[in-house]
């Protein structure tokens, strides 16, 4: 009894653990973007010269780094080192 409720008690906190995983590489997504996103829209405007493209550009790039992002991040939650 004692080690079924050890177990039951472990895999609990394992699963409050892996959902709080998710939701911390989502939350760090979001934030690496918004710098990431703003060093791109300086750097295209530096290129071009040109507001509405260095804008375009970012908004561009903003959604998909975010996406590659967490995709980066989740497949190295499943190295093993």
């Amino acid at each position: 009894m004692l080690l079924d409720a050890l177990l039951k008690n472990k895999t609990k906190i394992a699963s409050n653990v892996e959902g709080s995983s998710h939701a911390k590489s989502v939350i760090k997504s979001i934030s690496w973007r918004l710098v990431g996103t703003i060093d791109t829209m300086v750097i295209s405007y530096l290129v071009t010269g040109e507001l509405t493209m260095a804008l375009s550009i970012g908004s561009v790039e903003v959604v998909s780094k975010m996406l590659l992002y967490y995709l980066h991040e989740r497949a190295w939650e499943k190295v093993k080192v």
